[in-house]
């Protein structure tokens, strides 16, 4: 499918030991097939880090550290039985498995069934012993294997942006993730075809595979003769599959290992499948050093972003109420929130994850005036405060939003500065405290907006709570709305918009 994937801008800075990572939406709005799906992603803090309620899939991309990369990508499947992720040691731990290895890893968070409760994974357990599990699972593997193969599909269309090789591209899933990673290898085309697979302890029964085509890729297989869910047998008969077609496989059964095991420590053999995987990689010659190419430029500001949308978006129609909305992740990840408010008012979108006001300042005239809209509303400052992009001063930051404020006046186009959202704490950056530092750069952008002729549109006062960040159920990562904070900040937004189109 040939269409714009929403992405962000990679955000490289330390959290401790590790870095927030980049994160890409695969598809622009809601995912084809499940428009109407009203959940929306949630997650548990357990030791396995449990994320349940995906309708809108991502990858995370985790990448290695340049000097030692091969050039060699692995989309990351965690399992879960379609309805959660366990993403720590089927995800986060595989993923920095790969990347010492110079391999870069992309976590998939692919569409799952909808976990009525708080405690998704009680749910599932108590779901798979009913009787008719599997007959509502069928419904969700197609969603789910779909993500998987435009996952790879993404990889290797912005290989050169990840330093990646387009014909090292594989795929990795465990348990229903497995299930994605071996179904890739069916049914494929030329954009998505893996380039190797490796499904581990894979829910994989002969209904969910197809005819293996003469350039099926090289499979890796692993599982324990233990496994409670019984599933070994699937593993072993998709190797006698590729086995009798003639293609590359090699098969790991254990004796013990049970279901699940991943990267878990249970001083057993199973402990050290990951080390067959990384001889086995290494066999198919996918950890070679990479020769390094000539250093590219790169779009510090994501001016390639919306290149291709913007350069289909026709100058507005006589009459026509154009609106803008400039931003960063608040803004980015709205539209995927709640898709209907974009489309039903003809609002364009033009956020990017993790931009400060400096990247967004640079390509204000590609998204926003080159487009010649009636207002724009710009959302801006929150990843200043994180220190996204390094140590800014709340008068740059005040400054940037000022100059695209003034790039606009000049252009002829209304302007709605927002107030930056409550927050504070930042997942990604515990050691900063934004609490009065988004107070203070709100007031600054009040008074500028009150003695600028501008509208100030004012999400704080609305959301905040009694400590001075937004409650749980308007974010659940205290700076990210929810589909409830979107709903709030709407008709805030449609306010404000309907004031600057009265300006003079």
């Amino acid at each position: 499918m040939n269409k714009l994937l929403f992405t962000t801008f990679i955000i490289l800075f330390a959290i401790g030991a590790g870095a927030q990572q980049k994160v890409i939406q695969l598809y622009n709005g809601a995912a084809p097939g499940s428009e109407n799906w009203a959940y929306n992603e949630k997650e548990v803090n357990t030791p396995y880090s449990i994320v349940y309620n995906v309708s809108h899939p991502t990858l995370t991309a985790y990448l290695p550290d340049p000097a030692i990369a091969t050039g060699t990508a692995v989309i990351v499947c965690p399992g879960g039985g379609f309805y959660i992720l366990g993403m720590k040691d089927e995800g986060v731990e595989v993923a920095r498995w790969l990347n010492k290895k110079g391999v870069a890893a992309f976590i998939l968070k692919y569409r799952l069934a909808q976990s009525l409760t708080d405690n998704p994974g009680q749910e599932l357990t108590e779901n798979m012993k009913k009787s008719d599990f599997v007959d509502k699972i069928k419904a969700i593997i197609p969603f789910s294997v779909a993500d998987g193969k435009e996952a790879i599909k993404y990889v290797r269309a912005h290989a050169a942006d990840y330093g990646v090789s387009t014909n090292k591209v594989g795929i990795i899933g465990f348990s229903a993730g497995g299930t994605v990673a071996a179904s890739s290898a069916f049914n494929y085309t030329a954009d998505n075809r893996p380039d190797f697979v490796a499904p581990i302890y894979a829910y994989m029964p002969p209904a969910l595979q197809g005819s293996i085509a003469g350039d099926a890729p090289p499979m890796f297989i692993c599982a324990a003769t233990n496994d409670e869910l019984g599933l070994a047998s699937h593993s072993a008969d998709l190797y006698s599959k590729w086995l009798a077609s003639k293609h590359v496989a090699e098969l790991h059964i254990y004796e013990k290992g049970g279901h699940g095991f991943g990267l878990r420590k249970q001083n057993i053999p199973t402990d050290t499948w990951i080390d067959r995987f990384g001889d086995w990689l290494d066999l198919q010659g996918l950890l070679k050093p990479k020769v390094a190419p000539k250093p590219q430029p790169q779009d510090w500001p994501g001016i390639g972003r919306y290149a291709d949308q913007n350069g289909k978006t026709p100058p507005p129609a006589n009459g026509e109420n154009r609106v803008i909305y400039m931003g960063d992740s608040i803004t980015d990840f709205w539209i995927n929130n709640d898709s209907t408010f974009f489309k039903s008012n003809s609002y364009i979108n033009r956020g990017i994850s993790g931009q400060t006001t400096g990247q967004m300042l640079v390509r204000f005239r590609e998204d926003v005036i080159n487009l010649q809209p009636k207002v724009v509303v710009i959302l801006a400052g929150i990843n200043d405060i994180a220190q996204n992009n390094g140590p800014t001063k709340p008068e740059d930051t005040f400054g940037n939003i000022v100059s695209m404020a003034e790039l606009a006046k000049a252009n002829r186009i209304k302007v709605v500065i927002s107030s930056i959202l409550p927050a504070n704490r930042f997942p990604w950056r515990q050691s900063i405290i934004p609490t009065e530092k988004v107070i203070s750069l709100n007031q600054m952008l009040k008074a500028y907006a009150d003695k600028n002729n501008v509208v100030y549109l004012d999400y704080y006062s609305a959301m905040v709570d009694n400590e001075k960040g937004l409650p749980a159920n308007l974010a659940k990562d205290g700076v990210h709305p929810t589909l409830e904070g979107y709903k709030m900040m709407e008709p805030l937004a449609q306010k404000a918009i309907e004031k600057a189109m009265k300006e003079r």
